[in-house]
């Protein structure tokens, strides 16, 4: 088969977009994502080692892969859990392209190696749907020493289907690209295109997914199999923390620990660690999420 690939415009390896594709002669479907500005932006809340650092591109970089196939206004989000000095890692792309992550660590995370197949590291995968507040969470068995073989492990099992992931990350920047088999019906040789794909998938290097234009790199693994390249989304960093849903969360933690936090000038300081945007509220604030919620009776006495 003639290969083509329809450009819609042209494509700048640097842009913070998700691009799908498929192989038409393969039957296959796939994502590629390039993130520079947005994970700038994350990477300067924090101070991360340069192997959190890592896992935390990756995982935020698996979150827009995954969160492409969203038909629905949510978000889906990705967490690591207890991977030795790695205590919870956090990345979550909504169907707008909006993202975020973070990591939280021991003190001595830079001392110590992250082993992710360890029998206490949880990977949980979690979709919301904001239209019926429905929401599904699936645990990914991490039998992998890396991310992408634990979620190309999630698909095959969880999901009954086929993937192949790669995942990269470099200073300042990430990239990653997925493809995934789907049905087909008219095809005989569906097995050896899926096993041609993934050999061809094999040869890429993570400099040339994280440096090569999208058109360029599609047409240099799959020049053969009828790419079709589709608009980019952009995607941007973007925090969804509020006045809100601060003063919602410290409701959740009841009256006596949310006034504990009250200084000796009567100011609760919150810090958004996703975004760093300090939040300060008064007793009247905090009164206000209390107000109609009864206070505890005191200990009865007897005369």
């Amino acid at each position: 088969m003639i290969s083509h690939i329809n450009r819609p415009r042209a494509m700048n390896s640097n842009d913070d977009k998700v691009y799908p594709f498929h192989l038409q002669s393969a039957a296959v479907r796939g994502h590629i994502v390039h993130l520079e500005s947005s994970w700038q932006e994350i990477l300067a809340h924090a101070d991360y080692s340069p192997q959190v650092s890592a896992l935390l591109g990756e995982s935020l970089v698996a979150s827009v892969l995954f969160a492409g196939a969203l038909k629905f206004e949510g978000r889906l989000s990705i967490q690591l859990r207890n991977a030795g000095p790695l205590k919870l890692l956090f990345a979550e792309c909504t169907h707008d392209g909006a993202v975020r992550g973070i990591a939280r660590c021991d003190e001595d995370a830079t001392e110590r190696p992250i082993n992710l197949s360890t029998p206490q590291t949880q990977l949980v995968i979690t979709i919301e749907n904001q239209q019926t507040d429905h929401r599904y969470q699936g645990l990914v068995a991490v039998e992998s020493a890396t991310l992408a073989g634990a979620f190309e492990a999630y698909f095959e099992r969880s999901e009954q289907l086929p993937s192949r992931i790669i995942l990269a990350v470099r200073e300042g920047r990430c990239a990653g690209i997925m493809v995934q088999k789907i049905a087909q019906t008219d095809a005989a040789d569906d097995h050896d295109a899926w096993n041609r794909v993934g050999h061809l998938l094999a040869t890429l290097s993570n400099a040339e997914l994280l440096d090569l234009p999208v058109d360029a790199l599609l047409l240099r693994l799959f020049h053969e199999e009828g790419v079709v390249l589709h608009e980019g989304r952009p995607l941007r960093f973007s925090c969804s923390c509020s006045r809100a849903r601060v003063l919602g969360m410290l409701r959740t933690l009841g009256h006596e620990e949310a006034f504990a936090g009250l200084d000796a000038q009567g100011k609760l300081r919150v810090t958004c660690e996703f975004c760093n945007r300090d939040y300060v509220l008064d007793e009247v604030d905090l009164a206000s999420q209390f107000a109609d919620v009864p206070e505890a009776p005191g200990p009865s006495t007897t005369q």
